[in-house]
C-alpha cells in the first residue's frame, strides 16, 4: 500500500533520490532516467485519455479511452519494477514486476484494433485528429522510455527486467495502431510523400 503524507521532504536537495529498495542514487542515474521517462509517457497517455472522455458509449474512441486508462496502471507497474532492482534471492511475487501476461494483453489489443485497418503504403505523419496527434506524441515518448531501459539493461543487465523493454516496445506499436483508429480507422491518416518539398531537378 502506498501512503503519501508529505509532498516535499527536502531529501533530494543535494541531487540524490531514493530507489524502491532504499538505496540512494544521483537523480541523473540511468535507472532514474528510465522510470522517470516511463512516468512522462504515462502523463502523455493521460492527455489521450482526457480526449476520449466525452466519447459516446460503445464507440471506438470510448474503447480506446478505457484501454489507455488501464495501461496507465501498467505503466506504474513498469515504474515500480524499474525503481526496485531485483535481489539475487528475490522470490516470485515478492516485488511488483511487469509480467508476460501484461505484454500479451497489448499484443491482443494490437491484433484486435488493427484488424479493420487497411495496410499502409507509406509512413504516417503525426497528425490528423487531435486524439491521433496526441497518441503520436505518447508513442514517441514511450519509444524514448524504451531506449532508456535498453541503456539501463546494457549498464545493469542483472538488475533490469527484460519484460519492461518488451512491454514498452509493444505499447509504442499499440499507440501507433490506435492513432490510425482515431483517424477514422485510417481514412484520415496523413501520409508521408518522400521528397515532396525538394526542388524539381531538370535532367
Amino acid at each position: 500500500m502506498v501512503k503519501l503524507n508529505r509532498i516535499y521532504t527536502k531529501t533530494g536537495d543535494a541531487g540524490t533520490t531514493g530507489l524502491g529498495d532504499g538505496k540512494r542514487v544521483q537523480k541523473d542515474h540511468l535507472r532514474v532516467e528510465a522510470y522517470g521517462t516511463v512516468d512522462e509517457a504515462n502523463a502523455t497517455i493521460g492527455i489521450c485519455v482526457t480526449l476520449c472522455a466525452q466519447a459516446a458509449p460503445g464507440t471506438a474512441t470510448q474503447r480506446i479511452g478505457d484501454l489507455l486508462r488501464s495501461i496507465q496502471h501498467d505503466l506504474f507497474d513498469v515504474g515500480a519494477d524499474l525503481c526496485c532492482p531485483p535481489e539475487k534471492n528475490e522470490k516470485p511475487g515478492e516485488r511488483l514486476r511487469i509480467t508476460e501476461a501484461q505484454t500479451r494483453r497489448l499484443e491482443q489489443a494490437i491484433d484486435t484494433f488493427n484488424e479493420d485497418l487497411k495496410p499502409l503504403n507509406s509512413f504516417v505523419l503525426p497528425g490528423g485528429s487531435p486524439l491521433a496527434a496526441a497518441m503520436h506524441v505518447a508513442r514517441t515518448v514511450v519509444r524514448r522510455a524504451e531506449r532508456c531501459v535498453v541503456s539501463l539493461m546494457s549498464e545493469e543487465p542483472q538488475t533490469t527486467g527484460p519484460e519492461c523493454v518488451k512491454y514498452l516496445n509493444r505499447l509504442s506499436d499499440l499507440l501507433f495502431v490506435l492513432s490510425r483508429v482515431a483517424n477514422d480507422h485510417g481514412a484520415g491518416d496523413v501520409l508521408w510523400v518522400p521528397g515532396q518539398n525538394r526542388p524539381h531537378v531538370v535532367q
